[in-house]
């Protein structure tokens, strides 16, 4: 999965988000993602992740090995 790809899948789940994307190994295959999104408001770190990995449909662990999350809300 791209970079772009990931982040095409990313911005259709939260549109208002500021998402960077970095790819850590330079392979295509292990990314690090920071997303703030107003969606993320008052909800724990861990259904935050749990949200970005549903927006991305099962591609975790198979397209896409491997996926560092850092989320927020807006002012966190």
């Amino acid at each position: 999965m791209s970079a772009a790809e990931l982040e095409k899948s990313l911005r259709e789940a939260f549109p208002d988000a500021e998402i960077r994307i970095d790819d850590l190994a330079g392979d295509g295959d292990h990314y690090r993602a920071r997303i703030v999104s107003g969606a993320f408001r008052g909800q724990s770190r861990v259904r935050q992740h749990q949200m970005v990995y549903s927006a991305l449909k099962g591609r975790v662990g198979g397209e896409l090995h491997a996926l560092a999350l850092e989320t927020a809300a807006p002012s966190e």
